[in-house]
């Protein structure tokens, strides 16, 4: 491919000719890493400790901290860790991510599943730590690094081959990473935001679903129910997710599906399907059937579950390791029914009665067992429609933030490879 004029083809890829491709370890001071042991100089109080679980993608997050009386001498010299320094995680399942130290965190220390370059220009720290980071023209290198090793991780010599594309003019530079650091925030902004939406909807999860606050024009007592005497079961399928195809007409909802929604209603259109000969027999799921999971890893997972929605004319059958369950309507209401997992008492009753060592599970008669305390109809539908009110917004506005992210991957491999130049 003929190249643009004003650009030239390197170790880097395409860049302009001005640019300069650089080995990390030709930029550096010195390149280490931290050594085993230092849990003996765990603390308290102290200095910082640095982990691989503190670096984030092009960032430092010590909401997690450890703190540790460091040994006199070289080792503590040595990886301790200063402004400008950038950081690389070298083991574990975070390898590759990168961040750099941007302020002043006193004296702290580095892991030995985090290596430390103390470049020669800490100025450059920044810009390289966002060439390297994911979706970067840079990131790639460490997959690479990482290829045909039976654990993940990379070594100092790795890190030291790392090729950069930098460009010569600082002021270049500092461009590029201040349109990069505006969308950064842009991105921070939207996850605050998302958060904040989070807290809110959980509040009102845990308010409106106990009775503690009531929606304008309810009151009275609620009454205690017992759901085996208000629900039937349906027939599910037992079928592994090898035996699925991408397309069909009937469409199959394993318990996978339902522990990865991140939401209480599922609607099958996106669901994988399974071939017509083998559902056969199986019950053909509705609008308001709830389908629980009957096994999860963890005790938190054992009352998930998911509301069937949107099923128009589509034909819909569940699947391996699910209950699915109809309830009479005029005792939960579609639309609440998703949200019945959130009901302290449930869920707790499940909890109780799950078995398992390494799996917790679920079944029939635990559902069935369950009493909880229910408002009227009318009530519910009321509270599910505050709650799927917060759902959307949350979901509008996890929508945008990804539209954000698109928009900085684009402008890295733009801004980051000089096909668009900032001076």
């Amino acid at each position: 491919m003929e190249l643009k004029p004003g650009y030239k083809q390197t170790e880097a890829g395409v860049i302009p000719e001005d640019w300069e491709v650089s080995c990390l370890g030709d930029l550096a001071e010195f390149i280490t890493s931290g050594s085993r042991g230092w849990a003996r100089y765990y603390s308290d109080s102290g200095s910082l400790f640095i982990r691989s679980q503190n670096v984030r993608e092009g960032m430092l997050d010590f909401s997690d901290r450890q703190y540790v009386r460091p040994p006199s001498g070289a080792e503590g010299e040595r990886t301790g860790a200063r402004v400008g320094d950038v950081l690389i995680t070298i083991t574990g399942n975070s390898v590759g991510n990168v961040a750099y130290l941007s302020q002043n965190l006193g004296n702290a220390y580095v892991s030995q599943h985090v290596g430390l370059v103390r470049l020669v220009d800490a100025n450059l720290a920044d810009y390289i730590c966002r060439y390297l980071s994911p979706c970067a023209p840079g990131n790639p290198q460490i997959e690479i690094s990482q290829s045909g090793q039976s654990k993940p991780g990379l070594n100092l010599q790795n890190l030291k081959d790392f090729k950069l594309a930098i460009p010569t003019s600082s002021v270049e530079r500092d461009a590029v990473s201040n349109a990069l650091s505006d969308i950064d925030s842009a991105i921070e902004l939207l996850c605050k935001l998302i958060t904040k939406k989070r807290d809110i909807k959980q509040a009102a999860v845990q308010e409106l679903l106990t009775g503690k606050r009531r929606l304008p024009g309810f009151e009275g007592e609620w009454e205690t129910t017992r759901l085996g005497d208000h629900m039937k079961y349906l027939k599910n399928g037992t079928n592994s997710r090898a035996e699925l195809r991408v397309d069909g007409r009937v469409k199959y909802l394993h318990y996978g599906d339902i522990h990865a929604s991140s939401l209480s209603f599922i609607s099958p259109h996106d669901l994988p399907s399974l071939p017509v000969a083998k559902a056969a027999g199986l019950d053909r799921l509705k609008d308001g059937d709830l389908i629980f999971a009957d096994a999860s890893e963890d005790i938190s997972g054992v009352s998930k579950s998911v509301e069937i929605c949107d099923s128009r004319d589509s034909e819909v059958v569940s699947g391996l390791h699910t209950i699915a369950a109809r309830f009479d309507k005029t005792v939960l209401a579609d639309g609440f029914k998703g949200f019945l997992q959130y009901v302290p008492s449930f869920s707790a009753h499940l909890r109780r009665l799950a078995a398992g060592t390494k799996v917790y599970a679920t079944n029939r008669a635990h559902i069935s067992s369950a009493e909880v305390q229910l408002p009227p109809v009318s009530e519910q539908r009321a509270i599910a429609g505050v709650l799927m009110d917060l759902n959307k917004e949350i979901a509008a506005l996890q929508e945008r933030l990804n539209k954000v992210h698109l928009t900085k991957e684009g402008m890295m491999q733009e801004l980051l490879t000089g096909r668009i130049r900032l001076r």
